[in-house]
């Protein structure tokens, strides 16, 4: 059981069973009564958001949501193929169960499949990953990394922003929680 003090952004927990994620929260102590915390919950399956209020100290649940360690392998027709890596089961996941992760996957990256009542509902990518740039204006001599940013597609088929110095074939991190570009970390061979 969790109380309210152990609120934090990125808790799961269970509420009128359906599994939520805290974004964000706010302990409250006001002059006359007694104490609050107000949160911002989204659910994990629908992706919903939801403003609640609990009293401090109020108790909740823990969702029943196990890890496993999964490593896509490829898409086919739609269908991402991930596989279990301990026992090299093999599991198709539609483009709307991956939501926006399916942006920033690349062949043979592990991820963390969350699975809450023996079914995934979510897919955790590693925080950072590094992808190839495939489409993107070519870059002029002179651009700064604090010149500005372009569109840039990337081999995964996700468009981020970059720093207009970055071209076709470079290598570079992307940061997938914010889904933003951090650093470049090889060049093609332009």
């Amino acid at each position: 059981m969790y109380s309210t003090a152990d609120f934090r952004t990125g808790l799961k927990i269970e509420l009128d069973g359906k599994p939520f994620t805290v974004i964000e929260f706010l302990h409250v102590k006001p002059g006359k009564g007694g104490a609050f915390v107000r949160t911002k919950l989204k659910n994990m399956i629908t992706g919903q958001v939801l403003e609640k209020t609990f009293r401090a100290g109020e108790k909740v649940t823990p969702p029943n949501i196990q890890e496993k360690e999964m490593q896509y392998l490829y898409q086919n027709k739609g269908e991402f193929c991930f596989m279990d890596t301990e026992s090299f089961e093999q599991i198709f996941l539609s483009a709307e169960q991956l939501k926006d992760n399916k942006l920033f996957l690349k062949e043979n990256t592990n991820v963390k499949a969350l699975i809450y009542n023996d079914s995934i509902m979510d897919v955790e990518l590693p925080n950072f990953v590094d992808l190839t740039v495939t489409q993107t204006e070519p870059g002029i001599k002179g651009n700064t990394v604090t010149g500005g940013g372009k569109p840039a597609t990337l081999e995964s088929g996700g468009v981020i922003q970059v720093p207009l110095f970055i071209n076709i074939g470079d290598t570079v991190r992307i940061d997938t929680r914010s889904k933003e570009y951090i650093e470049r970390v090889g060049q093609g061979d332009n």
